[in-house]
């Protein structure tokens, strides 16, 4: 059921790979919310994945970018703000990237220069990306970034490795660009702590099935799927939200607030019985 809530706003939505992707569900609820906007990813992403069917679908244009390429963000910025008759109400940023991780290299044994890609793909592209958007003056007033994150940014899940030090630093950069961008046009900015989902990119990490289901056992109220983090993101990108800026939100079903919960005790106990 729509309620118009982004009706007659404009943005970017990158990192839509295929439908079981975050992005993708935020573009189709972004467009049955009545928004417009341009889908981007990288262009190797791109060509994996299913991208074109979400495009005809929500009648975007695609705007292939590399979110690492100063020069490739700002063709995206001005190519969007022309193609949308404007400046933009709302940018998502849904890219993380490591190489460590594909290739199964443990936290003692990261390849660094995997870790600067990983640091440059999953948390430096989110900086570029607000940089580019300031020199260009393409936020409207009380616009909304928001960008992806995870609890891993505050504690340790050890297959998750240097992924956890870019989440970590794409907090940081949210805050602090949240407070110039705050300053300077009344643009807010926010990341969401999302469940454990799955994703192309999260079933990629080691253990996850086993994790996904010890995630959903600590949770009150379950893991949050994709579909509800999408929502999440909608209401971030509405109007309901404009005096929410340099958050770390979490949507998690209540993980990151429990200690242990009755489900992992139980399912303790039978294991030791």
């Amino acid at each position: 059921m729509s309620n118009n809530l982004l009706a007659g706003k404009v943005g970017i939505i990158s990192g839509a790979l295929d439908s079981k992707s975050i992005a993708w569900k935020v573009a189709q609820k972004a467009h049955a919310e009545g928004a417009r906007f341009v889908l981007t990813n990288a262009p190797l992403a791109m060509r994996m994945g299913e991208i074109k069917q979400l495009a005809e679908e929500c009648g975007a244009l695609i705007v292939p970018a590399d979110a690492t390429s100063v020069e490739e963000l700002e063709n995206l910025f001005s190519q969007a703000t022309e193609h949308l008759g404007g400046k933009l109400d709302f940018v998502l940023h849904s890219i993380g990237m490591s190489p460590n991780i594909r290739k199964k290299k443990h936290y003692g044994e990261l390849d660094y220069k995997f870790f600067q890609q990983t640091l440059d793909v999953s948390a430096l592209s989110f900086h570029k990306m607000m940089a580019v958007a300031e020199r260009q003056d393409a936020m409207k007033e009380w616009g909304s970034i928001v960008a992806l994150s995870y609890i891993a940014a505050q504690r340790v899940f050890p297959d998750y490795t240097d992924m956890s030090q870019a989440k970590a630093m794409l907090e940081s950069i949210a805050r602090n660009y949240g407070y110039r961008l705050g300053k300077l046009k009344k643009v807010r900015v926010n990341t969401i702590s999302q469940s454990p989902t799955k994703t192309t990119a999260g079933t990629g990490v080691g253990g996850f099935d086993a994790f996904y289901d010890y995630a959903d056992k600590m949770s009150p109220l379950g893991n949050a799927p994709a579909e509800a983090c999408a929502d999440y993101c909608i209401t971030l990108f509405s109007d309901l939200t404009r005096y929410v800026t340099m958050q770390n939100l979490l949507h998690d079903g209540g993980f990151s607030s429990t200690g242990i919960s009755e489900d992992v005790v139980e399912a303790l106990m039978k294991m030791n019985s």
